[in-house]
């Protein structure tokens, strides 16, 4: 009879202290569990609330090369890389990030929308130029520059009145205003420019106004592909300059149009000797982006790999001038890109969702003083924002 009680009583004891400690054990969990969630509400309050930190570098970029590839996302450079020994100059950046590409009314963005968040740092509406949502103008990048005595120049393989180049030069509502973007150029101030375009400048429909002879009249030597090759230039440091390429938009490289390598090495030596305290440089590899429209593999590659040539030419130019910020990245993403299984190095079997533009997130390559800035997730207004606080403007 004691053998029995002292029994109940021992395993009475045991269920009493698995109780206890299952009791302890949940209470540690749920404790767990609420700091977990306190932290994450804490944190995720923080960030809708804090606004992004200044950039910190030692030393402050005297130049900054801006490298947009139109249409250019991870999957366009994966085929060019593929399609090229499994090799790019991009793979010379260490300083990598992403960009969220949306536009102030639309998930899929355009161009300009695009460009205009690079060149002011604000969200717009598909199809505006260097303009808020309001439609009222934003100051730009190159005009901040001009502000603090550094050279500016443009280089594209579309025309320069095309959306990307546009947003830094002009302010208008529409990205189809072309004649009234060329407009934007005399007064501008800009040292340098290329681009197709002319009819946009000369013999325009909207009036009769010759902006070559205006621009000639402010000192600048304009010339054109129909009275000279551009790769014979040697523009004259001591005035600004700009050359037409095409009379609307130029070729594609596979067609043969060979300027935007020798294009975009003139206009760094120009800009060098335009000014003692550097430069803005935007340099738009434009045609990638229609490769994806035409959902044409071979027409996205051939535009890929010759803007990663020019990538690499300006890399090698910053070996001796050190203090150059270059960035690469993407306005946004075409065709809906994509390499299917069947493929091989050297040998790519692609497919395509969309004649348009997709949501992706877009790559940031940053190589220079302030590149590590360029590193993690943000939206591209960012990009003008890390620029802007690199050079204490």
């Amino acid at each position: 009879m004691k053998l029995l009680i002292l029994s109940g009583a021992v395993q009475n004891l045991d269920h009493g202290i698995t109780f206890m400690y299952m009791k302890r054990r949940l209470t540690v969990f749920v404790s767990l569990v609420s700091c977990i969630l306190l932290t994450r509400c804490h944190s995720s309050m923080e960030i809708a609330r804090s606004p992004s930190p200044a950039v910190k570098t030692e030393i402050r970029p005297t130049n900054v090369i801006l490298m947009i590839g139109d249409g250019m996302g991870l999957t366009q450079i994966t085929a060019g890389m593929y399609s090229n020994g499994n090799h790019l100059e991009l793979e010379r950046f260490k300083s990598i990030g992403f960009q969220k590409s949306h536009a102030s009314n639309k998930l899929v963005t355009d161009s300009a929308a695009s460009a205009t968040a690079f060149a002011c740092g604000k969200k717009t509406y598909n199809g505006a130029v260097g303009v808020g949502t309001d439609s009222l103008p934003i100051k730009t990048l190159l005009e901040s520059a001009k502000e603090h005595g550094w050279a500016t120049g443009l280089v594209a393989s579309s025309s320069i009145v095309h959306a990307t180049p546009a947003c830094f030069i002009a302010h208008n509502k529409s990205r189809k205003n072309y004649e009234e973007i060329a407009e934007a150029f005399p007064g501008s101030g800009i040292d340098y420019f290329v681009g197709g375009g002319l009819k946009f400048f000369q013999n325009r429909t909207k009036d009769d106004r010759d902006l070559c002879q205006e621009l000639r009249n402010e000192g600048y030597v304009i010339e054109d592909y129909f009275h000279q090759d551009l790769n014979n230039i040697k523009p004259d440091p001591t005035k600004p300059y700009g050359f037409l390429t095409a009379n609307e938009d130029p070729l594609p490289v596979e067609s043969g149009r060979d300027y935007l390598l020798p294009a975009t090495f003139t206009g760094l030596q120009h800009l060098t000797a335009r000014s003692s305290k550097g430069f803005f440089y935007m340099v738009e590899g434009s045609q990638i982006d229609w490769g994806g429209h035409a959902n044409n593999s071979s027409y996205i590659i051939s535009e890929l790999l010759e803007f990663d040539q020019i990538i690499g030419k300006v890399l090698d130019y910053t070996e001796t001038h050190p203090s150059t910020l270059v960035i690469v990245t993407g306005d946004h993403e075409t065709g809906g890109y994509s390499i299917l299984e069947s493929s091989s190095m050297n040998n790519l079997n692609t497919a395509f969702t969309t004649i348009g533009h997709t949501a992706d997130l877009i790559p940031v390559f940053a190589f220079g003083p302030g590149a590590e800035a360029f590193q993690g997730i943000y939206e591209n207004t960012a990009i003008y924002d890390k620029i802007m606080s690199l050079m204490g403007w």
